[in-house]
């Protein structure tokens, strides 16, 4: 069977000014701005669409004094996604950047690392340094979905559909995965967290943010490995990605199509 060719879109919903320093785990002697841009991800092919991620809504965004530009699910409606239509959700891991706004998604089942889920709801969040990117009421969202039965728990790498596979590469969290795409410009990955900006992996660096350091530097060798080469590799947060691709869907919606390189 030929492998599926699918186009894949990442959406910017949300801005943070950083610096240097607070990006890279390495000392990093250069305190000058640095972006951080949230986004979410879909994967379309014919009338199906598959939801990488679903971002945060205005309550986090106040709590936590980032700048969201707009609820990345309504936008999805807006851009002309019948929120009904998505029937597949990625959870690559479960930080409130990543998993909120999963109440929107009624009809979704949620794909998810079955140890994120047990590193999530297990004793280490008793400690505000394991805990403090996690919501709990995102977590709790996830719980009543799978009373649900709408969640599907995982233990390594899996294949979604013909031409979607998603792998587990923890790091910066337990169960942290990354989704391997086939694009008409050869295998792209959607690493999420494995590598928050481009420079955090090709620098050996890691974001600050890490539950195993060892781990997330194995993690980068995975996206290099799964990627057709470095530049099919999309990193989590990093600006960039609205340079290096050409703007797609309806305006102001921040869409661009990482099946075309600028």
């Amino acid at each position: 069977m030929a492998t599926k060719i699918w186009e894949a879109y990442a959406m910017r919903y949300a801005t943070l000014p950083r610096t240097r320093n607070q990006v890279f785990i390495a000392n990093d002697p250069h305190d000058s701005p640095i972006d951080m841009d949230y986004f979410v991800w879909f994967l379309r092919s014919g009338d199906e669409t598959i939801l990488v991620d679903t971002g945060f809504g205005a309550d986090a965004a106040r709590e936590r004094q980032r700048n969201l530009l707009r609820c990345p699910i309504d936008s999805l409606s807006a851009a002309g996604i019948a929120l009904s239509d998505i029937r597949d959700t990625i959870i690559t891991h479960v930080h409130y950047d990543h998993a909120g706004n999963t109440r929107k998604l009624k009809h979704t089942c949620f794909h998810m690392q079955e140890r994120e889920m047990n590193y999530c709801t297990g004793k280490e969040m008793r400690h505000m340094f394991c805990r403090h990117a996690y919501d709990p009421h995102d977590v709790c969202d996830l719980v009543y979905a799978n009373f649900e039965e709408r969640v599907g728990f995982h233990d390594g790498d899996y294949e979604l559909r013909n031409g979607i596979t998603v792998h587990w590469v923890g790091g910066h969290t337990r169960g942290l995965q990354v989704v391997r795409v086939h694009t008409r410009r050869g295998w792209i990955v959607l690493a999420s967290d494995a590598t928050h900006y481009l420079e955090n992996l090709r620098k050996r660096s890691p974001f600050p943010i890490v539950v195993d350091v060892a781990e997330m530097l194995r993690g980068y060798e995975t996206v290099e490995r799964l990627a057709d080469s470095p530049d099919h590799i999309i990193a989590g947060h990093d600006p960039l990605t609205r340079q290096m691709y050409k703007p797609s869907g309806p305006a102001g919606l921040e869409i661009v199509s990482l099946a075309d390189p600028v």
